[in-house]
């Protein structure tokens, strides 16, 4: 393996090592210096540096306080890395019908990437997609930390 493989790698085990905290509190996020040129503006970095995740209440797709926070890293990663595209996904927790989910899904999505284009992200480099509870991000922990933590829109450098 190579270095620039091997620091990646670091990185991204880092970005996972971050993101297995959730459960504390998954708004907050600790800045990585990333000091190899060729790993800044790539997805381990916006994980890093920005988040890459909103979490939502019950039944819910309004972003908090601490979402608009993350979207607000996010608009500044994506301000430094103009090149860069995002595909945002709307996820959902297991309960209710799928085809309900899959609309909550679309307008956490939706809320999400509304954010980002409000704050000057242009409509090009903005997607959505809704998965409903087709695709559960976690399934380890308590019903309701497994819940929470789904209940998710999550932004995907492309």
């Amino acid at each position: 393996m190579n270095k620039k493989a091997e620091k990646l790698l670091a990185l991204a085990g880092l970005a996972l090592l971050a993101a297995c905290e959730c459960p504390k509190d998954p708004q907050v996020i600790t800045p990585v210096v990333i000091d190899d040129e060729s790993l800044r503006g790539s997805a381990a970095d916006f994980i890093a540096n920005a988040g890459d995740r909103v979490f939502y209440d019950y039944d819910k797709s309004t972003l908090s306080q601490e979402s608009e926070a993350t979207l607000l890293r996010q608009v500044e990663w994506l301000n430094k890395h103009e090149s860069r595209k995002v595909l945002v996904e709307g996820h959902c927790d297991p309960r209710g019908t799928r085809e309900y989910n899959i609309g909550l899904g679309e307008r956490r999505a939706n809320a999400a990437a509304k954010f980002l284009l409000d704050h000057g992200i242009s409509q090009d480099r903005v997607r959505t997609i809704s998965y409903g509870k087709d695709r559960p991000i976690e399934a380890q922990g308590t019903q309701e930390e497994v819940y929470r933590l789904n209940r998710v829109a999550i932004s995907v450098i492309e």
